[in-house]
């Protein structure tokens, strides 16, 4: 960890590299005053700004926990001032070579801090889970909710914490020339994670074999890029172990699944991950009946091969051919009564999706009002939602419903809209209490959100505990999670379409 002194020396190193390598191209005998003066400013601006952060770390975490050592608070506090003043430092280099130097050595920098993360990751768990066992927990049950907390504080999902975790603990405890590279900056977060990924269904001792044989050595991956290093993991691990690929190979199909994700100008990303000869058997049948509605040369349609393929997707899953009839499928849009009615140019929401046009919003609800061909209902569902007038946030709706019977669930559903942990923006699978049912907490929309399925169960883990904070104001609906290190979390729900 950086301590005060230490943070100083680094940042002051930073900037010596900085103006060496202007050296290299600028002759000026002035260069030590330079040096001199550009240190001053540095630690002038770094000084400004490291107190400006401190306040602002110290207001957003809210609390650290109160038992840290007077050691442990400093060595966080110079970590703070050494980002607070690593800018300053670095920018502005008077030269190409010297700009070069410093995207170089900062990127060893961003390895060094994943390294440190990693080991804080490792210890934080070992923690917990000797907390858990001094508490009697079910040993199954060990360790449930780090994951949680290491994705709180690097502000990621649940699920992108869950991987960090275990990336940190093969790194640390299993592969340790890989933790070296990490550590000295000859290796990137993201190849790391890469060895550890491909040597996952080794067992420990020839996951360490891979481990010295590509990284033991530092020249031996030296300019191999992503997907080679990847083939040489692969290689490697079959060599020492063919039946255990075998085996991820079984437990890969088990894994198939469909996921959905938004892409640009109001278009998603809809995946299948499933066997290779499954795959390519699917894809293969597009390619064909595409060619085949090609080759019939139907008039007036100039739908491109890619188009065809697309469309024959959609209607050997629905039914319905997506050119001439609308999907029988519900699709969710919540607008305005102004977009809807007026013309007004209020975006609308697809709860899945997110934002769209208020434009094709209207054309989406048109073309189902007329769809045509065998089996068209042309039905358009309208359900009043209402908002609070000044936040915008869902707080009502109409209990009339014969689509979805549970009108409060479906409210905290479009209310949220996704998980509502921070930084996870996971579809939400189950409706929490946010007071426990069990410690007296009603069922209400005051005392509801939405969850993903991991975020509710780490927060069942103990020393978590959520509320509704007591300073939401009305119509503003703020729920507060605190972590076992006693890090508070706050989360709203984002306003609806049409809000001020």
């Amino acid at each position: 960890m950086f301590g005060t002194e230490v943070a100083a020396a680094v940042l002051a190193g930073a900037l010596l590299l900085v103006e060496a390598g202007a050296d290299d191209d600028d002759d000026d005998s002035d260069s030590d005053a330079a040096t001199a003066t550009a240190t001053a400013t540095a630690t002038a601006t770094a000084t400004a700004t490291a107190t400006a952060t401190d306040a602002y770390f110290a207001d957003a975490c809210d609390a650290c926990d109160a038992g840290a050592s007077a050691e442990g608070a400093e060595a966080v506090q110079g970590v703070r001032r050494f980002a607070a003043g690593l800018f300053s430092s670095v920018v502005g280099a008077g030269s190409d070579v010297a700009r070069v130097e410093a995207l170089r050595a900062l990127e060893q920098l961003k390895s060094a801090a994943a390294a440190a993360q990693a080991q804080l990751a490792v210890d934080l768990d070992a923690s917990v889970r000797a907390e858990h066992a001094a508490a009697g927990v079910a040993k199954a049950e060990w360790g449930r909710g780090v994951g949680a907390q290491v994705a709180l504080a690097r502000r990621e999902s649940a699920h992108r914490g869950g991987q960090h975790l275990g990336v940190a603990k093969a790194l640390v405890g299993e592969m340790p020339h890989t933790y070296a590279g990490l550590r000295d900056g000859r290796l990137s977060e993201w190849r790391a994670t890469l060895l550890v990924r491909e040597t996952a269904c080794l067992s420990v001792s020839d996951r360490a074999r891979v481990d010295a044989e590509l990284c033991a050595d530092p020249a031996t991956l030296e300019g191999v890029g992503d997907a080679r290093l990847v083939a040489l993991a692969k290689t490697v691990a079959y060599r020492l172990d063919p039946a255990s690929v075998v085996r991820r190979r079984a437990n890969a199909e088990r894994d198939r699944r469909v996921t959905i994700r938004p892409a640009p100008d109001t278009m998603v990303r809809l995946s299948a991950l499933l066997p290779v000869a499954q795959g390519v058997a699917t894809y293969s049948a597009l390619c064909k009946a595409a060619d085949t509605a090609r080759a019939a040369g139907a008039t007036g349609d100039e739908r491109s091969r890619s188009q065809l393929m697309v469309d024959i997707l959609v209607a050997r899953v629905t039914g319905r051919d997506p050119a001439t009839e609308a999907v029988s499928v519900v699709v969710r849009v919540v607008m305005t009564d102004r977009a809807l009615l007026t013309g007004a140019g209020d975006p609308a929401w697809i709860p899945g999706y997110g934002p769209v046009p208020a434009q094709l919003a209207r054309d989406l609800l048109t073309r189902a009002m007329g769809a045509t061909g065998a089996g068209a209902t042309g039905q358009v569902w309208l359900r009043r939602l209402f908002t609070h007038p000044d936040t915008g946030e869902l707080v009502a709706m109409d209990a009339r419903s014969r689509r979805f019977p549970d009108a409060l669930g479906e409210l905290l559903r479009l209310r949220d809209l996704t998980c509502r942990t921070p930084w996870c923006d996971a579809p939400i699978r189950h409706l929490d209490h946010v007071t426990p049912a069990a410690q007296g907490g009603p069922t209400s929309a005051d005392n509801g959100q939405g969850l993903c399925e991991r975020c509710n169960y780490d927060k069942q883990a103990p020393g978590w505990t959520s509320r509704a904070h007591p300073d939401s104001t009305p119509g503003a609906h703020l729920v507060e999670t605190t972590t076992p290190t006693g890090h508070h979390y706050r989360s709203r729900p984002p306003p609806l379409p049409g809000a001020a």
